[in-house]
């Protein structure tokens, strides 16, 4: 691809290192923020700029937040007896517009992947397992995305907790066989919350 300017140039790689994004689709949102008024492209530079120097993680979910404790966690309404285990951010957003779920949440940050070099080390497993010793956890439900890393990941957290008395489950697989769980209808999934089912009996189905 040829560029009449070292500036646009630029501008275009840099789009299109996001993802899903190609070097035309970088090139059609960089030529159309050229368009708009200056000041639209001040207010995007200036906000993403913020929230990259800004943005916080809960101290005790690892959700993103603006403050030390996200919202989620300082509600008092919240079951804390109830947790629910998800890969990122966007899982927590999915479920929570069911509407289905008022317990509270663990974000792992990924999934274990070898081939990615991702180990349990480089996830947020050993907060979890803490939170687990420390006796006010009820049931815990698994909510990955139905993936081998997802099963894999899944399973190395059933292991580090067994012999605690918490209920461990899994949400039903009204999720296809290696969706992502953020792609899910809002319908499927809080039922898939509600219908879930104990983990060991995944275990004998798989």
């Amino acid at each position: 691809m040829e560029f009449s300017s070292k500036l646009l140039e630029n501008a275009v790689y840099e789009m299109s290192q996001l993802p899903g994004i190609g070097k035309r689709t970088a090139l059609r949102l960089v030529l159309h923020l050229l368009k708009r008024p200056v000041d639209q492209t001040q207010h995007l530079s200036n906000s993403l700029l913020k929230l990259r120097n800004d943005i916080r993680f809960c101290s005790n979910c690892h959700n993103i937040s603006d403050v030390a404790l996200c919202e989620i966690c300082a509600n008092p309404k919240r079951d804390e007896s109830l947790v629910c285990v998800v890969e990122d951010v966007r899982d927590v957003m999915a479920i929570e517009n069911t509407g289905q779920f008022r317990g509270m949440y663990h974000v792992l940050g990924g999934k274990i992947s070898p081939m990615e070099g991702v180990g349990p080390q480089n996830l947020s497993i050993a907060d979890l397992v803490v939170k687990g010793k420390e006796g006010k956890i009820k049931e815990m439900i698994f909510a990955l995305s139905s993936t081998m890393e997802g099963d894999t990941t899944n399973f190395y957290i059933y292991k580090q907790l067994q012999g605690l008395p918490i209920r461990i489950s899994t949400i039903a697989r009204g999720i296809a066989v290696g969706d992502e769980l953020e792609y899910a209808d809002e319908v499927t999934l809080g039922r898939s919350i509600l219908n879930r089912i104990p983990f060991e009996n995944s275990l004998r189905a798989s």
